[in-house]
C-alpha cells in the first residue's frame, strides 16, 4: 500500500497518515505547544527562515512548523483520496 505524502513548502513532505491536526500558529496555546516541542527536541523547522503560517502536530509528537498557510495545507490533505 503506497503512503501519501503532503508538500508543506519548500520541497518539504510530511506523511499523511501521520497527521494529527494542522493549525493556525497564533493562539497562546499553540505557541506553548511549540515551546514545549523545542525543549524536549520534537520541533521540525521547515520554514526555512520564513514566518511560520502553520502547526502540524504528528501522530509521534513531533511539532512541524511550515511557511505555508494551514487552510492551503488542508485543502491538499483533503484532496488526498485515502489518507490512510
Amino acid at each position: 500500500m503506497a503512503r501519501k505524502l503532503i508538500n508543506i513548502g519548500f520541497g518539504n513532505r510530511i506523511p499523511a497518515h501521520r497527521i494529527v491536526a494542522i493549525i493556525s500558529p497564533h493562539s497562546a496555546p499553540v505557541k506553548r505547544l511549540k515551546d514545549e516541542a523545542r525543549k524536549e527536541g520534537r520541533l521540525v523547522d521547515a520554514t526555512h527562515g520564513r514566518r511560520t503560517r502553520s502547526v502540524i502536530t504528528m501522530d509521534s509528537r513531533h511539532i512541524i512548523l511550515s511557511a505555508v498557510n494551514a487552510e492551503t495545507i488542508s485543502n491538499r490533505y483533503d484532496t488526498l483520496e485515502d489518507p490512510e
